[in-house]
């Protein structure tokens, strides 16, 4: 794990200073920031490579600066590990639905901290396709080039928004993506769609994918992934 950068984001110094100890003596590159404005502006200039974020944050609240980096395209591929003493079932979907990539809450151990941290970026940097540039996950092949999926050997015909669906669970199996950011993925950001359609669209290529369409899990209350 050397050499990755990362950012912290937390106004309690005493934790500030852990989390930053614990991960510089692993080997990371760390730079942090003691409220929100200052720490969307730091990831915005340093793009690292995965950043740490508190919630109940002086001048910006963590769900916010959340939203802000996966709403842009040059930063929504950034991971974030939210890290906040908010550990309420409806805070943790409120992580997930801003884009967080996980949820730790405070008090907190910082060996799992770290254990998460290295989770996230080892799924980051999992390499899914092979050097032709399909992507292959279990029977299931997806050819971005040819814009053609098989199962096996039997080819699967799928509009252009479930293409795209696919394509977006496999290019990170394991992540959860939010109904949000699968909209935002496939129609773009001013696209307005319900829930209930996005719902539908991935029963919808379940079926198409027959046995194989198991592989897409429902995550309660957040959204989709495809299992790793």
């Amino acid at each position: 794990m050397t050499g990755y950068h990362i950012v912290l984001v937390e106004d309690d110094e005493d934790i500030q200073q852990l989390v930053e100890y614990n991960l510089l003596k692993e080997g990371f590159t760390v730079d942090c920031a003691g409220d929100g404005k200052e720490g969307l502006s730091l990831v915005l200039s340093e793009n690292p490579d995965l950043l740490v974020l508190d919630l109940m944050l002086p001048g910006l609240h963590g769900l916010e600066v959340c939203r802000s980096l996966k709403k842009d395209p040059a930063t929504a591929a950034i991971p974030i590990i939210i890290l906040t003493a908010k550990g309420e079932e409806s805070d943790i979907l409120a992580g997930f639905t801003a884009g967080a990539d996980d949820y730790v809450t405070k008090p907190f151990s910082p060996k799992v901290l770290l254990a998460r941290i290295k989770a996230v970026l080892g799924r980051k940097s999992q390499v899914a396709s092979s050097i032709d540039g399909r992507i292959r996950l279990h029977d299931l092949i997806i050819d971005a080039g040819r814009h053609e999926v098989s199962v096996g050997d039997q080819a699967v015909k799928l509009t252009f928004s479930e293409f795209k669906l696919l394509q977006l669970l496999a290019s990170r199996p394991g992540w959860v993506f939010s109904r949000f950011q699968i909209v935002q993925a496939i129609h773009g950001m001013d696209y307005v769609v319900t829930d209930r359609a996005i719902d539908v669209q991935v029963a919808g290529l379940r079926k198409r994918l027959g046995e194989a369409g198991k592989i897409i899990e429902t995550v309660r209350g957040v959204g989709y992934k495809l299992r790793d």
